[in-house]
């Protein structure tokens, strides 16, 4: 799938299933509570914390996915094309970056 076809099936979930999109502030304070979701998977899998019995159904891929979602509902709504956004934003990274880490020596 790519990213237009993602951007075309979340539209097309919000007008048959949703109603409507919530606001874009709305948005925006979701995507910061998925955020902190994904945040705690990361942090019971990969950090010092474990998961409490109430967490164990909690999933890794589905957390990105809530996260990725609600960031598509937000692009939507703002007229954000992701393809054309994120083509640029990795042009802008390899102008950027092409050496910069290649010599960092903390690396």
């Amino acid at each position: 799938m790519t990213l237009d076809e993602a951007q075309q099936q979340v539209d097309d979930w919000i007008k048959k299933y949703g109603v409507r999109y919530f606001s874009e502030l709305t948005n925006m304070a979701v995507l910061m509570e998925e955020v902190g979701e994904l945040a705690r998977v990361m942090v019971r899998t990969y950090g010092e914390q474990s998961f409490k019995n109430s967490e164990q159904s909690l999933n890794l891929a589905d957390e990105m996915a809530d996260v990725l979602w609600v960031l598509i509902c937000i692009a939507n709504q703002t007229g954000v094309n992701l393809t054309d956004a994120f083509s640029k934003n990795m042009e802008k990274k390899t102008i950027r970056d092409s050496e910069r880490h290649k010599s960092n020596g903390k690396l």
